[in-house]
């Protein structure tokens, strides 16, 4: 304790301003091939993961645990390691994109470089993110060296002089696409957008019953959208949206679990979305902006679904909103601060335009400082400190996705240079025995698994070598074994035993982790339904002609409304048991794709109507709740 209250020694300073220093300069960097274009491959993602290994060994610095003392002699030796590792492409570039893969000889110093770079790769991702993705790319690694027939030499030389594992489309998409948006969402922060959001959710729906709830559903969904981390969504929403929420009557569970939940969605809410969507992008070989298009239904599922499950529960508990005294106004939040939407509407502008994301996200980024400055409310926020804080703290957040998709690379590589994803199709579907439905639950499981252990992207890049190509096989749209291979890794975050998004929320609200995990399943429900109803209708994604997804959209909404209703157990009064399994069977039809599902869907939900009319009728409710109760 002594250690904290002591002024930092001039060496910790020196180097906090050198960490700074090499951040502000990757984001630079970055700015400058949005601009003017990327350079030749290896070129532009050596300098990409140069900059991240350095930052990731220098500000997070010792080999077991932080240092309070700065970088040690070790620290330094990893970052030389890094900068010559990837430095060597750059230097010899002409050789590295002239040579032919699999032809050319590999000299001895190629090796030393290649065992250089997968060993600082893995101890940066290590040091960013844990154990885990580190350990499965040496696991693959250790498979490939093993078990198969390939030969060291041309292990090593895929791995490291193709652009096909470490510098393969992770590390391309985190180059081009993911740092920018990052880069915008810390610029965004920094200039007061974050508060807009939270004091549009405020006016929005503050005074309604529940209404701190339904302010952490309404500002997740848009900060989540620009900022793609659960976690990061959770600590910047939820320090406010988690108080409010316990103080009108919530249980911190709950109010943990409804944070924890909007905060995951995030990621799967155009119009940015998170870095997971540029993969997909480029897997797919489409725009992003298709990528959105694809998402956006679903998403609107998601947040619909956690939005009428909060609505009914404040309506089940009898609670109020916050007076509309004590909330800010419309009117004057848009007058005040509504100009700050313009980055955002820049950004979809862009890409509506057909220019490239990258483009795109640095319109947004260059957009922010002068719009902050139209007006007087929110001119004190552009400084130059702020601008510096906002281009250093990009690009060290950046650093892990960085790290994520340099090791998801190596894994990579094994599959593709063994061929062992074929080999894993065909055993998932010797398992699933041609059962499509069987073939989706091993998808979730697995989804979920890698999601609990690795970030979204790496954990949806593995799935895509290992198990979309399965899906697809047996009559999947792509478009749709993509998207669900995500949705998976993404509800990790929220699913038991590891959910980590659900950890930040406890962090903040002091509630049970066990109970508040239950409570998201719960309030989430609807989003693990929601990527098979895609599978069996993919005009779900906007795939197909306008009156079909126009139908598909109604019945699916009817039916996440009367999932709610069923889950909660209220309606217009609390419900008992037989009405609240009759709205379970009605939302589950009505969620299946079909007009005979869709008739059978509206006449059990008639039927729940009419029955618990008639029980309340006969049997009065009693005082504080039923057995139904949740």
């Amino acid at each position: 304790m002594v250690e904290d209250t002591q002024p930092e020694s001039g060496y910790v300073v020196w180097s906090k301003r050198l960490v700074m220093t090499i951040a502000v300069a990757m984001s630079l960097f970055h700015l400058y091939v949005g601009f003017f274009g990327p350079p030749n491959a290896f070129t532009l993602r050596s300098t990409h993961l140069g900059f991240a290994l350095v930052l990731a060994f220098l500000s997070m610095p010792g080999v077991l645990r932080r240092r309070p003392n700065g970088p040690g002699p070790l620290d330094w030796l990893f970052a030389g390691a890094a900068l010559a590792a990837t430095a060597y492409p750059i230097v010899m570039s002409h050789y590295f994109n002239t040579r032919m893969a699999y032809v050319g000889p590999v000299s001895v110093t190629d090796m030393a470089f290649a065992v250089l770079m997968m060993a600082v790769v893995l101890e940066g991702t290590r040091r960013m993110i844990g154990l885990i993705l580190p350990v499965t790319a040496l696991i693959f690694l250790a498979y490939q060296v093993f078990f198969t027939q390939v030969d060291l030499v041309r292990l090593l030389e895929y791995q490291y002089m193709t652009t096909d594992a470490i510098f393969g489309i992770p590390t391309q998409v985190s180059a081009t696409y993911v740092v920018l948006f990052v880069l915008f969402g810390a610029l965004c922060e920094r200039m007061g957008v974050g508060k807009l959001f939270m004091d549009f959710a405020l006016a929005l729906t503050g005074h309604t019953a529940g209404g701190p709830a339904k302010v952490a559903v309404v500002s997740s969904g848009i900060f989540g959208s620009i900022s793609g981390s659960a976690v990061a969504n959770v600590m910047t929403t939820g320090t406010f949206t988690i108080p409010l929420m316990k103080k009108i009557g919530y249980k911190p569970s709950f109010a943990g679990a409804v944070e924890a939940v909007a905060s995951t969605g995030g990621q799967i809410m155009p119009p940015i979305m998170g870095a997971s969507a540029f993969v997909m992008a480029e897997f797919l070989g489409v725009s992003y902006l298709t990528v959105a298009g694809f998402a956006i239904l679903p998403a609107l599922l998601y947040y619909f679904a956690v939005f009428m499950a909060v609505h009914l529960e404040a309506r089940r508990q009898g609670m109020v909103g916050i007076p509309k005294a004590d909330l800010p106004r419309l009117g004057e939040v848009l007058r005040e601060r509504g100009h700050l939407f313009g980055p955002i509407v820049v950004i979809v502008g862009a890409l509506l335009w057909g220019y490239s994301a990258p483009f795109a996200a640095l319109c947004g980024i260059l957009s922010v400082p002068p719009l902050a400055l139209l007006r007087k409310t929110t001119r004190h926020e552009v400084t130059w400190a702020k601008l510096i804080d906002a281009l250093a703290s990009g690009a060290i957040n950046a650093v892990i996705v960085a790290m994520a998709c340099a090791s998801a690379g190596i894994v990579i590589g094994v599959i593709a240079q063994t061929g062992l994803g074929l080999t894993f199709t065909g055993v998932v579907r010797a398992l699933a025995q041609d059962s499509l439905i069987l073939a989706l639950l091993l998808t979730m499981v697995a989804g979920i698994v890698l999601g609990m252990g690795m970030p979204t992207t790496p954990a949806y890049i593995v799935q895509v070598a290992l198990l979309v190509p399965a899906l697809v096989k047996l009559g999947v749209p792509v478009e749709s074994a993509h998207l669900f291979a995500l949705y998976f890794a993404i509800l990790s975050a929220i699913t038991p035993p590891v959910a980590i998004a659900v950890y930040a929320a406890c962090g903040i609200a002091r509630g049970s982790i066990v109970e508040t995990s239950v409570t998201a399943v719960k309030l989430a429900l609807t989003g693990y339904i929601i990527p098979f109803m895609f599978v069996f209708g993919p005009s779900l994604l906007l795939i197909g002609d306008w009156t079909t997804i126009l139908l598909t959209a109604i019945t699916a909404f009817s039916g996440v409304a009367l999932l709610a209703v069923g889950l909660q157990g209220y309606l217009f009064a609390p419900l008992r048991w037989p009405p609240r399994l009759l709205f379970v069977a009605a939302a589950i039809a009505l969620i299946e794709p079909g007009l005979a599902t869709d008739a059978v869907g509206v006449g059990l939900a008639l039927t729940a109507l009419l029955l618990d009319r008639a029980t309340r009728r006969a049997l009065p409710v009693a005082e504080g709740g039923t057995a139904g109760g949740s």
